[in-house]
């Protein structure tokens, strides 16, 4: 194997080379090979300085992963910081790309920093569920302040090289070539004394007024919700307030083990291979190469049409977008335009971009204009005769090797696919609403779906930064058909005595973004109603018959005010009792959380095992990665899939056969739940 670190001399200063493509991960060959070019470099008296940089396209971008539960390899990269840090002679870390983790914390051991203006540092370890653990939170904070490294480090975004610098963790940004401008700035520091060294610092963890602490807290609750990493960042930055340096660091260790031995980094680690074993498609070759995707064509100028149009444009790939009249077509392309610039408010784009997004849109009424598209979404709304109509006229206009895509979100897809001569060429993509902003793309094989089609869209995925995921043709694919049972339970508990209120409550402290019925009000209570206000089947209907369709009408589960703040309705709880009534319920009982859980949740693992025993999911990490991409599944539990291999799926099976005779005849148990809970087995390994 190649030693990945290698050194160089430019007069008196000595380069020391990092190559381990492709993003300089700090494995057992780095460590070592730094520790020992920088004894080398201490024992030359020729050297007066040092400068640390990487080659390939970025700094150390972090610890390795795959050595992730193996044994450890000395030495330890705390030690190697540390021993970066005693260097008798100046080290000036030359930081391009990222310094992300064990990068960042590298660089605060080096006495210098230098950067490029595209660079950015961070601590991303919480994403993991694990913290900085070579000195990083100790080092930060005296280095950077304390809130700068609290909210680095809670999290995990990276801040450019700019903010660094306006925080002082960056010593100077650098034009140009970064390694002559680093030598540079070395033969400028080679001489100083005392070394500035990040852990004789106290200026700014002294005298820090601890109320910051709770502040910050009570600020990002969200954050702190249910997860471990966030409190336990907090608390070692806390520490560095509190304690001297080396106490602090023995404190950092501690809280870094307990959590690398928790549930909630395990499942945040299997849940970062998960999303990375997603991009690979059953039974396709490596060979199968993806079709050139030069323009995009979106039908229905809609709320998902629209987002889904921004979602190329943004990625600097034109769009013909068509609508039926010009009213539509203008508000549309106007909302798509007030979305660009509120973003560009916000300081996450230039006027300048908005301007070349736009410019790149094509609006008209004329669907022949579609025949210059290479790839035609569909994007309207839920009806299987609308849609089939739509694909007819495509295949009459669209060129050949074109592909024909619907955004539906339940219908078939091979049935879709069957009014054409083309099936090889349709496909399912399911973007999730609002299609700019959430990640997750459902691509959906149908049964002649082409490879390089299938090739192609995931290719796509990439490149407008989606999360895709094969899915097979089924009702609601993979993500809505396990929200069906968990909403039908969840109705059915309202009948019996729960109420809105408990059953979103056990939701939401279980970690989920909102409950069953705050998610339905947001959705609009009234998708897929019948629009008869006289065939009252559900409590939803009885709702919608009364327009509560939910935020957007001010009224559905919960009653909203004018900032949309929810509260529980008194007319909601009439109408559940009209219903009960109509239902031929005569008692209520007291539901407790634990029954909420099992017919709402673990009926969801049951549908899940499902998909995977019909074939319709790839694998059962894919299902969790739908789950937390999708709908807000707490990243920290790993999916519904992990989640239930957590639990126990004895457990599981125990808790539905509990439920069953309450679930009724809309209930089965998936037969493979059944085998691995007998055999000891999980749905993930």
């Amino acid at each position: 194997m190649t030693d990945p670190i290698s050194s160089e001399k430019h007069g008196d200063v000595q380069i020391i080379w990092s190559d381990n493509p492709p993003v300089n991960a700090l494995g057992a060959a780095v460590r070592q090979g730094l520790v020992r070019e920088i004894e080398a470099a201490e024992a030359d008296d020729s050297v007066k300085a040092v400068v640390i940089a990487c080659k390939g396209r970025t700094f150390f971008a972090g610890a390795d992963i795959s050595e992730f539960g193996k044994p450890p390899v000395m030495p330890w990269l705390p030690d190697v910081v540390d021993r970066i840090e005693a260097c008798t002679k100046p080290v000036v870390a030359a930081i391009h790309g990222t310094a992300l983790g064990g990068g960042c914390e590298v660089a605060l051991g080096c006495h210098y920093r230098v950067a490029v203006p595209s660079a950015k540092l961070g601590f991303p370890e919480v994403d993991l569920g694990l913290l900085p653990g070579a000195g990083g939170t100790q080092r930060g904070p005296r280095v950077a302040g304390v809130e700068l490294a609290l909210q680095m480090a809670t999290t995990g975004k990276p801040i450019s090289a700019q903010q660094a610098h306006d925080a002082g963790l960056v010593d100077r940004i650098v034009e140009g070539e970064l390694i002559e401008h680093a030598v540079a700035y070395a033969d400028e520091v080679k001489d100083v004394r005392p070394l500035p060294r990040s852990s004789e610092r106290d200026d700014k963890v002294t005298d820090v007024d601890h109320a910051i602490f709770e502040e910050y807290k009570k600020a990002n609750a969200k954050l702190f919700r249910g997860d471990v990493a966030p409190q336990a960042n907090l608390e070692t930055i806390k520490a560095a307030t509190e304690m001297p340096f080396e106490k602090g660091v023995m404190f950092e260790r501690q809280k870094f083990m307990e959590l690398m031995a928790g549930p909630q980094a395990r499942a945040r680690q299997y849940f970062f291979f998960a999303e990375r074993k997603a991009a690979k498609i059953d039974g396709v070759g490596d060979d199968v190469q993806p079709r050139d995707i030069k323009r995009v064509g979106v039908i229905g100028a809609g709320t998902m049409g629209g987002g889904i149009s921004m979602n190329f444009l943004t990625a600097g790939i034109p769009v013909t977008i068509v609508e039926m009249n010009q009213d539509a077509l203008d508000r549309g392309t106007g909302i798509m335009l007030k979305n660009y610039q509120s973003t560009a408010k916000k300081g996450r784009m230039t006027e300048e971009q908005v301007g070349q997004a736009m410019g790149l849109l094509n609006p008209t009424l004329d669907f022949n204009e579609l025949a210059e598209c290479d790839l035609i979404i569909e994007a309207v709304y839920e009806n299987m005769d609308v849609k089939k109509e739509i694909f007819t006229r495509l295949d009459g206009i669209a060129k050949d090797g074109a592909i024909l895509a619907s955004n539906t979100s339940y219908l078939d897809i091979n049935e879709i696919a069957s009014v054409t001569k083309r099936s090889e060429d349709v496909v399912g993509l399911h973007f999730f609403s609002p299609a700019n902003i959430m990640k997750l793309l459902e691509v959906v094989r149908g049964d002649k779906t082409a490879d390089d089609v299938l090739v192609t869209a995931m290719a796509l995925a990439k490149k407008i930064k989606k999360v895709a995921v094969i899915a097979g043709v089924c009702y609601g694919f993979i993500g809505n058909r396990m929200l069906i049972p968990r909403q039908l339970e969840a109705e059915k508990l309202l009948l019996e005595g729960a109420t809105p209120a408990q059953v979103d409550k056990v939701h939401v402290e279980f970690g989920m973004p909102m409950g069953p019925f705050q998610m339905a009000d947001l959705a609009g209570v009234d998708i897929g109603w019948h629009r008869d206000p006289e065939r009252i089947e559900s409590i939803r209907d009885a709702l919608c018959a009364k327009e509560r369709w939910g935020q957007k009408k001010g009224a559905g589960f919960y009653d909203y005010d004018e900032n949309r703040r929810p509260s529980p309705s008194d007319v909601t709880a009439a109408i559940i009792e009209d219903f009960r009534k109509k239902e031929g319920v005569t008692e209520t009982r007291e539901i407790s959380d634990q029954e909420i859980v099992e017919r709402t949740l673990y009926t969801m693992v049951n549908e899940g095992a499902k998909i995977l025993e019909e074939g319709k999911a790839q694998r059962a990490s894919d299902i969790d990665v739908v789950w937390i991409y999708g709908y807000g599944w707490p990243v920290y539990r790993g999916g519904p899939m992990h989640w239930a291999d957590s639990e126990g799926l004895d457990k599981i099976v125990e808790g539905l056969k509990r439920q069953q005779d309450r679930m009724g005849d809309s209930f089965s148990f998936s037969q493979l739940l059944l085998d691995k809970a007998e055999k000891g087995e999980k749905f993930t390994r």
